[in-house]
């Protein structure tokens, strides 16, 4: 990628991805380079694959049916060969599937979750594509809730508000440096996260954002396994925790400040309901186990002294506590961000400038960025007719149990007897659990149907492929609900073989079925209201203009936007923090809790059965565990620096990363020589569920006992020696697919025992990016 930012060449044009945006530069009508849009300070080299992935052989070039699925073979899926059809013979065959289980099981025996980060552009959205097309052909069982924090998701309206409505006014990294002294953040605080944003983002700001609260006088404390969870410019103070274990330190850094009577006891009376009854569990009059640091020492492995003068100093100085997302991708996960909500109270600092509590400050771009607020205007879908839905992490629990029982939020529901599953924009076969357990319930789906560009893992589990655009091949508007910046996208590239874009083969579909209710064949006309690709763009951008001049944004009109390229939006006077409102005048500013304050009890999540505050559970797989003489390693699996999950993994960029062609792992020096494991040995990472092959980089600055590598190394199993084992160093052949808890029915991917040994046979050979055979027609 050359950086020419200064002068940017007026005949480029503009493209967005969700790690950031980029100039691309084109000869004889064929992009060549890209550069960073030039007010990008930190822009993420990610952005060069998706020139070099733009053709090859990973991409798909044409509709294909696998052939297995013709002759009634569902078990081939994953390395079977495909059969190449014609757009009207493809088309006419998914609508063929889609009326036929419609009319033979119902609606709600369609899964159209499709959940993932799809485009960036806010009109060719793979999803919001998906769910107009199901909503008008009658509905379908869809998901709730990320992968990314569906606990918290859960967890945070019942004891203060909904997370999207807190991320939206999260507090910033410039209210940080004006009003904090000292930032505690447990699960770090990792740069390789914030190159993502949904919808993108015109400035990578947060490491220079970072830098200078450091500059300000802000320290840091990184709670964490890896000493690089913060970046080395911030000088923060390493306490090296076992995983799983951050509740535990907070009740007794809470334990300590009660004890000495550092505690904000007028805020706790002013703006919380119930301390009187989390108290005594506190002290250990309600269980005889006071929560001290001597306590929390047995389970964290963190010495008790460092425990009492971090809550000294939490209590002495203007904090800001602040968990990742990742804490809540465990069992309890729950908990974890309760247990923060509260230990902020405690020390009273939310809502001032700077302090309180932070919701995975770096976990994207946006969060903690000083940006506008813009609810730009998107494709509309609708409303789903079906009311059927799952957790989004139990779609492998749906598939092997039709009709079985689930608990949700609190609700009783079923899950529904699924026939057909129809994807879009996303890949289960990266952001799922336990992919043996995963692959062995997608054999008791009749249908798999998938819009793909590449030849990904799912592309390769499905029944019938459709050759899907990538953006740049497609005009679009990209912009973010937490970024300064919106982009026309204007296409740079043709399609790639017979790729289509998603809404013009979901015209093609409705085209040939009739809606819900209705005799008349066809519904293309109520999909696409007889807008073309331009039409809907000026629609989605007007109703945008209208939208931001509420917000006191004004925007040109769209002929000026189209010619300029990009918008930048003033971003606000003053700096954020969040709950402030609240914080000035609670009973003018109610939160959304049944009480209008903080619920550190809350009567709504003990009436459901569980506990009425945070509580530390311990989880059935840690270092503390009696499954840990038999793998005494704990697996962290974390976003990965090179991709977006596993998107272009086949891409230059991230295939750079891989060591001997396999995605490496972390592991600290002792733990390795008690293995005779050296630098850059392949092993075998196992544990009853499955297995991986990776490469060893020795971290000195890892706790030993953990193990770290990233997710979204394209799924590879080793058909014929151990299908058990993704031979590429995917970590979710190991992660154990059980919910966070029966509240959030959330990921609890980080609660994961292994144990590691070199790998002494010759290593079988990675063919994740070998496409399947594709017979002609």
């Amino acid at each position: 990628m050359i950086d020419d930012r200064d002068d940017p060449d007026p005949s480029t044009t503009l493209t967005v991805g969700h790690w950031g945006a980029y100039r691309v530069h084109s000869e004889n009508g064929r992009p060549t380079r890209l550069t960073p849009f030039e007010d990008d300070l930190e822009p993420s080299p990610i952005g060069d694959a998706m020139l070099d992935t733009l053709s090859g052989p990973c991409r798909v070039s044409a509709p294909v049916v696998r052939k297995g699925w013709l002759e009634g073979d569902r078990e081939a899926r994953g390395r079977d060969s495909y059969v190449e059809l014609g757009w009207d013979d493809a088309l006419d065959l998914v609508a063929r599937e889609l009326d036929r289980v419609r009319t033979d099981h119902g609606h709600e025996s369609i899964y159209a979750g499709s959940y993932g980060w799809a485009s960036a552009g806010r009109f060719h959205h793979a999803q919001s594509q998906l769910r107009r097309f199901m909503n008008l052909f009658g509905g379908c069982t869809t998901s709730k809730d990320s992968y990314s924090y569906a606990a918290a998701e859960v967890i945070l309206p019942h004891i203060v508000a909904p997370m999207p409505s807190l991320l939206l006014g999260h507090t910033s990294w410039k209210a940080i440096a004006e009003g904090a002294k000292l930032v505690v953040a447990f699960g770090g605080i990792a740069v390789r996260n914030s190159q993502m944003n949904p919808g993108g983002t015109g400035s990578h700001a947060q490491q220079a954002e970072m830098r200078a609260a450091r500059a300000a006088g802000v320290e840091f404390v990184n709670v964490s396994p890896a000493r690089a969870d913060t970046m080395p410019e911030l000088d923060a103070d390493w306490l090296p925790i076992r995983p799983n274990t951050d509740v535990a330190l907070m009740l007794a850094l809470a334990h300590t400040i009660i004890s000495e009577d550092r505690h904000d006891e007028a805020f706790l009376k002013s703006h919380c309901t119930g301390f009187d009854r989390f108290l005594p569990y506190l002290m250990g009059a309600a269980d005889g186990m006071p929560k001290t640091a001597d306590w929390a020492e047995e389970i964290t492995g963190l010495p008790a002294d460092k425990i009492v003068t971090l809550a000294r100093r939490m209590a002495s100085t203007p904090t800001l506590v602040n968990a990742s997302w990742s804490l809540t991708r465990q069992q309890n996960g729950e908990q974890a961000y309760w247990m923060l909500v509260v230990l902020a109270a405690i020390l009273g600092g939310i809502g001032i400038k700077g302090t309180g509590f932070g919701l995975g400050l770096g976990a994207v771009s946006s969060v903690g960025s000083h940006r506008a607020h813009m609810p730009w205007a998107a494709f509309p879908t609708g409303r789903n007719p079906v009311r059927s839905f799952i957790p989004v992490a139990r779609i492998a629990d749906m598939l092997l149990n039709p009709g079985a029982p689930f608990d949700y939020d609190g609700g009783h529901y079923r899950y529904p007897d699924t026939r057909l599953v129809y994807w879009a924009g996303g890949n289960p076969f990266h952001h799922h659990q336990d992919l043996n357990r995963l692959r062995r319930a997608w054999g008791r789906i009749e249908t798999v149907i998938v819009h793909e560009p590449f030849w990904t893992p799912l592309a390769r589990h499905a029944d019938i492929v459709l050759p899907a655009t990538v953006g740049l091949e497609r005009n679009d508007i990209a912009a973010s609900p937490r970024d300064n910046y919106a982009f026309a996208m204007k296409r740079a590239a043709d399609p790639y073989g017979q790729s289509r874009n998603d809404h013009a083969i979901f015209a093609g579909i409705a085209r040939r079925l009739r809606p819900s209710g209705s005799n008349e064949t066809g519904f293309d006309d109520a999909f696409t209201e007889g807008r073309g690709e331009g039409e809907w763009l000026r629609a989605i951008y007007e109703e945008s203009r209208r939208r931001a001049s509420a917000k006191g944004h004004d925007l040109p009109g769209f002929g000026e936007f189209l010619d300029s390229g990009a918008i930048r939006l003033a971003p606000p006077d003053e700096p954020v923090t969040m709950l402030s409102d609240f914080r000035a005048y609670p009973a003018g500013h109610p939160l959304p809790t049944p009480s209008g304050r903080i619920e550190i009890f809350s009567e709504t999540l003990a009436g459901f059965g569980h506990a009425g505050h945070p509580v530390w559970i311990e989880p059935s797989e840690w270092l503390g565990s009696e499954l840990s003489a038999k793998f005494p390693l704990h697996l962290i699996s974390h976003q990965p620096e090179r991709r977006l999950h596993s998107q272009l993994d086949h891409g230059s960029h991230s295939r750079a990363g891989k060591l001997q062609g396999r995605e490496p792992c972390r592991m600290n020096p002792q733990d390795a020589a008690a293995r005779n494991i050296a630098e850059g040995d392949l092993v075998r990472l196992f544990n009853d569920r499955g297995a991986c092959i990776s490469a060893v980089r020795l971290d000195a600055d890892l706790l030993p006992g953990v193990v770290m590598i990233a997710t979204g190394a394209w799924y590879d199993p080793d058909w014929d020696t151990d299908p058990e084992c993704c031979r590429h160093g995917n970590p979710n052949t190991l992660t154990r697919d059980l919910p966070t808890s029966t509240l959030a029915q959330g990921p609890s991917a980080q609660t994961c025992l292994i144990e590691a040994k070199r790998l002494e046979t010759e290593p079988p050979a990675v063919t994740a990016f070998d496409p399947p055979q594709v017979l002609g027609r």
